[in-house]
Order: structure tokens, then C-alpha cells, then sequence
């Protein structure tokens, strides 16, 4: 069978950023996980395949002025409504410049800022937003309904415009992220009112039996085929924790039965070919908990397929 067409693309200029906030977790050690991917090759990695990519080095919880703290079920809800703000003007900023920001974590609260940004750059640009959430987890959580406080369980949330968030942005003209353009692969971890939520919303959820039963080729095909449909921009934000543990331990929630080696690298093939791709993410190692690097090898290689390496060169 011959090969999907691969779209002409201009290769894109990168900005790499690293955001090493962990106050989102429970599990401290993601502070570390900007570093750990350098070390592991993740700039001369892309350099390599001939990208022009700009290290903007890391930003610090000391760059953004916190509040005097809030009184709901959301832990650091003050820092991470500083760290978010500030996420956001450089993820705006950067894709004003023209530039394919890649945000380095630090927990998945940062998304939160990410995609803020993305959602502010798209709405002036007049292009659709998608973000494709590469997740054990559906982080949908709201601060009534997570049983723990961890903001890095509410990003899908806020981004969607759910409730009890309050005061995280300053942004009385935020418009969110409408929740059929949210695609959560991947998932095999939710909790009872999230779920509900899930359902509610109209959340595209491709969980891990899905991915048995019909393969990721198929299921990424149906993704990439919607946002090319509406010529949308597309976010990708890629969680270790997609990863099964036995490939990536250095994951603070690992739940057993993740993707396989192959099946992340196929869906980063698919989407460099589909050069829909604007911004990424790559969040939640913890160096701490990994072990002699694998977790940040497997992720540098990722993200190298996700921008053009390939195991045989395709016409």
C-alpha cells in the first residue's frame, strides 16, 4: 500500500523553553526534566536534521510575581496562575515571530500557559486551535472535582472554560479552547467526575483499548484529517506518562499499559507528514525517578521524529 502524501512544508526556525515549574505535582523532581532532555541530545538532535533552533534556556519561578494565595481545592493555585501568565506571553510572542515554540517541562500544568498563548496567536491569525493531548491521563479536573489538588490534573479543564478557575489569567476576553478540539490519546486513567466531564463536553477520548482495537495508524489518520479539514494549528502536548513505564519509568504517575516504542514513534511520523504540527510540549519527566536517562532518550527521539528523522528516507 503506498504511503499517505507527505505535505510540502517549509522547515520551521525553533525556539526551545524551558519552563521547570513542579509545583503542579505531588511528586517533586520535574524541575530537573529541561536539563535531563538537553543532556540527552534534544537541540543537536533537531540541529542534525538541519532545523535552525534558538535555546532560549530556562525561565524562573522568580521571572513572575505570585499572589497571596486562594482559598479552593487547587494546590499553588497563585504560583501557577504566575508561571501560566508568563508561559503565555512568551508562547504568544514566540508564534507572532513566526518561530515553532517547544516548551519544556516542568509539570503539565505549564500547558496551561502554552496553549494560552497558542489560543491568543490563533485567534488573531483567524485559524482554529487543536490540541492533541498524548496522555495517561485526561487532566479534566476541576478544583470541585479533583480528589487531589494537583493542578497538573486541571489543564484540559481551564483551557476548555471550565469552572473555578477564577483569576488564573487576567484575560476577561480569554475565549477557550472548544472542547471537540481537544483529542486526549492515549488515556487509561480517570477519575469518576472527570470522566463525567469528559462525556459531557464532547471531549474526543482515544484510550488505550481503542488503540488495541483499531491501531494508531487509523485513529492519528482520523485526527490529522479533521484538523487538515479546517486548516487548523495544531498543538501537540506530549506527556511521559503516554509512554508504557517499562520504556519510560522517569514518569512521577505512571500507570502500566502506555503506548509502545513503535506506536509513539508512528504517530510522530504521522504527524511531521501531515506538517500541521505549530507547538509542542514535552512535560512530566522526572529525571529523579528514571533510570541512567532512558525516559529523556526516548523522548528526544521522539520529538526528532516528530520533525523529519525517519527511519528510511521517503520521497
Amino acid at each position: 500500500m503506498p504511503h499517505a502524501a507527505v505535505r510540502p512544508i517549509a522547515k520551521p526556525r525553533f525556539a526551545v523553553l524551558g519552563a521547570p515549574v513542579q509545583v503542579g505535582a505531588s511528586q517533586l523532581g520535574t524541575v530537573m526534566g529541561p536539563a535531563a532532555l538537553r543532556t540527552a541530545g534534544l537541540i543537536t538532535n533537531l540541529q542534525e536534521l538541519g532545523h535552525h533552533i534558538e535555546d532560549r534556556g530556562d525561565l524562573s519561578a522568580s521571572d513572575f510575581p505570585t499572589g497571596n494565595g486562594q482559598d479552593r481545592n487547587a494546590r499553588h493555585f497563585d504560583e501557577i496562575s504566575a508561571w501560566s501568565r508568563g508561559l503565555s506571553d512568551h508562547s504568544y510572542r514566540l508564534l507572532q515571530d513566526g518561530y515553532l515554540p517547544i516548551f519544556l517541562g516542568g509539570d503539565h500544568s505549564l500547558s496551561m500557559g502554552s496553549v494560552h498563548g497558542a489560543l491568543r496567536h490563533c485567534a488573531e491569525a483567524k485559524r482554529e486551535l487543536f490540541v492533541l493531548w498524548l496522555d495517561a491521563h485526561a487532566d479534566f479536573n476541576t478544583p470541585h472535582t479533583s480528589p487531589s489538588g494537583n493542578m497538573h490534573g486541571m489543564s484540559t479543564a481551564l483551557l476548555c472554560g471550565e469552572e473555578g478557575f477564577d483569576g488564573l489569567f487576567d484575560d476577561d476576553a480569554f475565549s477557550p479552547l472548544p472542547p471537540q478540539n481537544l483529542y486526549i490519546f492515549g488515556l487509561r486513567s480517570v477519575d469518576r467526575d472527570e470522566r463525567a466531564l469528559l462525556r459531557n463536553r464532547g471531549v474526543h477520548v482515544c484510550d488505550m483499548r481503542q488503540v488495541d482495537e483499531f491501531g494508531v495508524s487509523v485513529l492519528m489518520r482520523q485526527i490529522i484529517d479533521h484538523v487538515e479539514a479546517r486548516d487548523g494549528h495544531l498543538h501537540v502536548s506530549l506527556d511521559v506518562d503516554f509512554l508504557d513505564p517499562s520504556i519510560a519509568p522517569g514518569a512521577g504517575t505512571p500507570v502500566p499499559g502506555g503506548a509502545t516504542y513503535r506506536e509513539a514513534h508512528l504517530i510522530m511520523e504521522m504527524l511531521h507528514d501531515s506538517g500541521l504540527v505549530g507547538s509542542l510540549d514535552v512535560v512530566e519527566l522526572n529525571p529523579f525517578l528514571d533510570e541512567r536517562g532512558k525516559s529523556a532518550h526516548v523522548l528526544v527521539d521522539l520529538v526528532g521524529s516528530l520533525f523529519g528523522r525517519q527511519i528510511v528516507q521517503r520521497p
